[in-house]
């Protein structure tokens, strides 16, 4: 299996997946910090894949996900988007909606 099929395996087996620059008690971007304490303010238990300590992961994810910037986080299986959909989708409170059909 190569790394993106493991990538894919990765998000697949994870509810809510954020792979982001360090880790969430010492995030090493702004945007990854604001991603992590949007998703602490849902009250959601997510898991994490820091993208520094991991740099082939950093390489091919954005051929996996499309998406060429981190943080990126995937709510079953599906990408959501970045630090700015993220805050978007939270001031709207959809984003709260979205977590709590997941962890119900």
């Amino acid at each position: 299996m190569d790394l993106e099929d493991k990538l894919r395996e990765q998000i697949k087996d994870n509810s809510i997946l954020i792979y982001m620059k360090g880790t969430p008690y010492e995030p090493q971007c702004g945007f990854s910090a604001r991603t992590v304490q949007i998703l602490i303010e849902c009250e959601s238990q997510f898991s994490y894949v820091d993208v520094i300590e991991n740099s082939d992961v950093r390489v091919s994810l954005p051929k996996v996900s499309d998406w060429p910037t981190f943080p990126q986080v995937f709510i079953n299986g599906e990408l959501v988007g970045g630090a700015d959909i993220i805050a978007q989708m939270h001031e709207s409170g959809e984003l709260k909606k979205l977590i709590d059909s997941v962890e119900s």
